[in-house]
């Protein structure tokens, strides 16, 4: 067993659900996940950071709404009929994630998550908890734990 899957509590199996963002894979675990919406359009923020889309309303709770692709440093496109909003908890507290499509929920062996590789020193690479090799590709097993401080899960408070 590697040291990536070592760290996932002693479990054998992990559900994930995977996704696309500019033609790239990404996953992330599905006990994080609340529920995934068809795109609508969010109620912008004044003044917030580049990534946040805005505010939505969830059956009576307000949840800001993030641009996962730009939260990642990568190229947002306009959202489409397949995008779509991951709602998942993060900090105790939901966060809509903006993703070009959900394209698979995956249960997963813990030992098949690879470690990401080191490119360089200074690349960052606390957002992802390893690699995972599938038959349509890589998927980058995302953190949202360390991807968000809980400042950015308030935004809607």
């Amino acid at each position: 067993m590697n040291t990536i899957a070592k760290s996932w509590d002693g479990r054998a199996s992990l559900e994930i659900i995977a996704f696309k963002l500019s033609d790239q894979s990404f996953c992330i675990e599905t006990t994080s996940i609340r529920e995934i919406r068809g795109w609508a359009q969010s109620t912008p923020i004044p003044h917030s950071p580049a990534e946040v889309l805005g505010i939505i309303n969830l059956r009576g709770t307000v949840i800001p709404t993030i641009d996962l692709a730009r939260k990642l440093g990568m190229h947002s496109g306009e959202p489409t009929e397949r995008s779509a909003i991951v709602v998942a908890e993060v900090h105790g507290k939901p966060i809509g994630l903006m993703v070009d499509q959900v394209t698979d929920m995956l249960s997963i062996s813990a030992d098949q998550i690879q470690p990401a590789p080191e490119i360089t020193n200074s690349m960052d690479r606390s957002y992802c908890d390893g690699i995972i090799t599938h038959q349509s590709g890589m998927i980058c097993f995302l953190n949202l734990g360390r991807m968000f401080v809980p400042e950015d899960v308030d935004l809607a408070a």
